[in-house]
């Protein structure tokens, strides 16, 4: 079991164990140490952040470690985690190490790696890297004079960037006469994300693009869609788009302000290449918390769909397993496997975009193609983690709700990978039903495994 690494890489409040500087430098030596390969060229490793104001500390902390392995550093600065992806696979480096704690406030931070081709570390990699930190097996290898990596600063790797993503739209569209609302969250795309939709020729109206190192998803950003909701009614724009820190999801708004989570993002844009037979073996990947909706839409449009455990990483090793192309999550990570290796808020933003200008149509009517089940999460604080199902009066109810829902719903039930909590989800026809049969399971959960 890793110890270190949670579902996304290292997370925790910065300059709290495990997101401390020596934690920092130990991670850069360890993972300089692996990607090292035999041969004797000069290895690198690029290293990007997001705009808290820890990032500061991190970054050097980082780049002290992997410079004291006698690998050089590539430092891009701020700059979403997709870019840093894109960035370590373009330069041909051996790694990239992204310093963000995602959608999570200021305080917190994180650490996460990308390998030489783009894509997120295996478990066994995580594994690796935390048992070098434990034995302290690399404690004696201390490279002296040339052999001390250097650290090189990549002043254009915003514009590389921008210009990946700007290659990734129809090269035949533009996007001219399009009023877009842009919130960026304070965070990593603060810069890009305005430069990219305004080069396609859009007008944009620019929200969460003034950082200070504390204000990063504070009050805005995908996780308050309402910010945008508000804007897109106010300025009669087409669409509202919001980030996440670091600008790996996005969530849109339509133009009457209604909200386009990424269920819908990736009805629409599986039905149109479905239909423009581009969508590999005609599979989109999901994970089980989508809504049984997008099952139904991508059915009627002649696909099909994969489901996996939650997480974009699980998502993305099946796409890669199957050779499958589109895939994502209900909370506005999409991999669009064709372009990049990770998931990407402004990318998956210019492919609804594109389907926008070829159907000729306006997002709300788009958006009719997936129509949502009524869905009811109620998460409930636990003191251990039990098989819920090994619980014979908790598994009986699970079992009686199931029955009467039958194929018109389902029940969901697991727990979060970074809380003290359990996560029950019913989707069915009534609204009032379900909460009220979620509910009677979370009784049941508190009364056998609730705090004391």
């Amino acid at each position: 079991m890793k110890k270190l690494f949670g579902t996304d890489g290292v997370r925790g409040v910065a300059n709290v164990y495990p997101m401390t500087t020596e934690m920092a430098m130990q991670l850069g030596r360890a993972a300089a140490y692996i990607f090292k390969s035999s041969n004797k060229r000069r290895h690198r490793i690029v290293i990007g952040k997001d705009t808290r104001l820890s990032g500061y500390m991190l970054e050097n902390a980082m780049m002290a470690g992997i410079c004291s392995m006698g690998v050089d550093v590539l430092v891009v600065g701020p700059l979403p985690t997709p870019g840093i992806a894109n960035i370590t696979s373009s330069m041909r480096a051996d790694a990239g190490v992204v310093i963000s704690a995602s959608h999570n406030p200021f305080q917190d931070n994180g650490i996460k790696f990308f390998s030489a081709d783009g894509f997120k570390l295996p478990d066994e990699i995580e594994l690796k890297i935390e048992k070098l930190i434990e034995t302290n097996h690399i404690d004696s290898l201390r490279p002296t004079a040339t052999e001390v990596g250097k650290a090189f600063r990549i002043d254009d790797a915003a514009g590389r960037y921008i210009v990946f993503l700007k290659n990734t739209f129809p090269q035949d569209m533009d996007l001219s006469g399009m009023k877009i609302v842009l919130d960026c969250a304070n965070g990593a795309a603060y810069k890009v994300a305005p430069a990219v939709f305004r080069e396609l020729g859009a007008e944009v109206v620019t929200l969460g693009v003034s950082p200070d190192g504390t204000n990063i998803n504070a009050g805005c950003g995908s996780l308050h869609p309402e910010i945008i909701s508000e804007a897109v009614k106010e300025h009669r724009a087409d669409i509202g788009i919001a980030l996440d820190g670091d600008a790996d999801r996005v969530i849109v708004c339509d133009e009457f302000g209604k909200e386009v989570d990424g269920d819908h993002i990736m009805a629409i844009c599986a039905t149109d290449m479905l239909k423009r037979k581009v969508l590999k073996k005609k599979t989109l990947v999901t994970t089980v918390m989508s809504n049984m909706g997008l099952d139904i839409a991508i059915r009627n449009a002649g696909g099909k769909i994969v489901k996996t455990a939650v997480g974009d990483r699980y998502v993305v090793e099946e796409m890669r397993r199957e050779g499958y192309n589109l895939g994502g999550e209900q909370s506005g990570h999409m991999i669009f496997l064709d372009h990049n290796t990770t998931g990407d808020g402004i990318l998956s933003a210019l492919q609804l975009l594109a389907v926008m200008r070829r159907e000729e149509k306006p997002l709300s009517e788009l958006a009719t193609v997936m129509i949502p089940l009524p869905q009811v999460l109620v998460n409930t604080r636990v003191r251990e983690r039990q098989d819920i199902m090994s619980i014979p009066e908790i598994a009986a109810q699970v079992h009686a709700v199931e029955e009467k829902l039958g194929n018109e719903g389902r029940v969901l039930i697991r727990y979060s990978g970074t809380e003290p909590l359990l996560r029950i989800m019913l989707e069915g026809k009534d609204t009032y039903e379900i909460t009220a049969w979620a509910n009677d399971i979370a009784a049941l959960v508190k009364t056998h495994l609730g705090e004391k």
